[in-house]
């Protein structure tokens, strides 16, 4: 794939805020997350190349992020459903201090716990694949440069699909704040 991507995770929302496993759930970005989003909007515009597609994850937190820079860049924002985060299960609305509670098989990664078996959750593997997926599908675009706002479990499968680490190199090597940047470029492979 001849192309580099800018993966971005979204603002702060206000689930983050609260220490709530949010996964699928709506909610919008705070004040922190829309200067987050602003912030990370004005970087990307310094970056003084041309932008082909800002896509976005259809959940609000993705889109209000996208929206910032896609203001800033004076593009549109494409919808695309392979962005959203990860399904999180039982998970889903818990507090992160819960993942223990609910789940198995959990990794510790600098001090960020990776869940990997809990009820009703799509899996990393399942994830890892839709980014695969994701990615062949913009095999045959025109596309030099593209930004792709989304969540954390989906953007490191994405970054691990890119490279062709896998699911697990994926979750020990990739992860990303709020609002962060990182770009995938067959140049950095």
């Amino acid at each position: 794939m001849n192309m580099n991507i800018y993966l971005v995770r979204h603002g702060e929302d206000e689930d983050n805020a609260a220490g709530i496993l949010n996964g699928r759930r709506d909610t919008p970005l705070t004040a922190l997350g829309e200067e987050q989003a602003s912030k990370v909007a004005k970087e990307l515009q310094g970056e003084s190349i041309v932008f082909d597609v800002i896509m976005s994850s259809p959940l609000q937190r993705a889109r209000q992020t996208a929206e910032a820079i896609a203001e800033v860049l004076g593009k549109d924002v494409a919808i695309n459903s392979e962005l959203i985060e990860r399904d999180y299960g039982v998970l889903t609305g818990k507090l992160r201090t819960d993942i223990e509670k609910y789940s198995t098989g959990n990794i510790d990664v600098d001090g960020l716990l990776y869940f990997l078996n809990a009820k009703d959750a799509e899996s990393f593997e399942a994830t890892y694949e839709r980014a695969a997926k994701l990615l062949e599908s913009l095999k045959g675009s025109n596309y030099t440069n593209v930004i792709m706002v989304a969540h954390r479990d989906i953007c490191i499968m994405i970054q691990a699909a890119f490279y062709d680490w896998g699911w697990l190199q994926g979750i020990k090597n990739a992860h990303m704040k709020n609002a962060s940047v990182l770009k995938l470029s067959e140049q950095s492979n």
